[in-house]
């Protein structure tokens, strides 16, 4: 499938003037999916819209912006794929597009079947791994869920993934790092 493999794939996804970092899940011989939770603007756009664009960003800091503010028009560009205008970042690296269809949906939660229509690898430069990048992914995810409960078993996650941001990160995931804690309070 080309930029996801086989696993969960933390991208910023765009839908209809939203981005939102988000897993993409990828198991062999199914589709790729997403899990969105009602209430989210991501939610409702792909119900509503039925696409959304994938994009593959190494500067750590977006995702904890994305996650806790509102994208700015001037970030997002319009592309035509698969017969659908779309968004996608301009900062990305590359980026898939899917026409987004729901499959299954809870109280909490719409299930998501993605069918790629297009991709582009916007910049040549290949992204060491780097483990401060990585906590950043790990640290976002759990506040997201720390901003709405105040679990002090979150915020101790968060707290060891941002020491490894401080041990391990470079100067854009530290400034990440301090755009968590101020978020979380810490």
């Amino acid at each position: 499938m080309g930029l996801l493999g086989e696993g969960i794939t933390e991208v910023i996804a765009v839908t209809k003037d939203n981005a939102a970092p988000i897993g993409i899940i990828v198991r062999a011989g199914q589709y790729p999916k997403m899990i969105l939770y009602k209430g989210s603007k991501t939610a409702e756009n792909v119900a509503k819209y039925g696409w959304v664009t994938a994009n593959f960003v190494s500067d750590s800091y977006l995702y904890p912006l994305y996650a806790f503010s509102d994208v700015a028009k001037p970030d997002l560009r319009k592309v035509f794929v698969g017969g659908t205008v779309m968004q996608l970042l301009c900062d990305a690296d590359a980026w898939m597009a899917f026409t987004a269809e729901v499959v299954n949906e809870t109280k909490e939660a719409l299930f998501v079947e993605l069918e790629p229509v297009g991709s582009e690898y916007c910049r040549d430069q290949l992204r060491p791994v780097n483990r401060g990048f990585n906590s950043v992914i790990d640290a976002t995810v759990h506040a997201t869920r720390y901003v709405m409960d105040h679990d002090p078993k979150l915020r101790e996650l968060i707290e060891y993934h941002l020491g490894i941001v401080r041990k391990c990160g470079g100067a854009r995931d530290q400034e990440a790092a301090a755009l968590i804690r101020d978020v979380c309070g810490l």
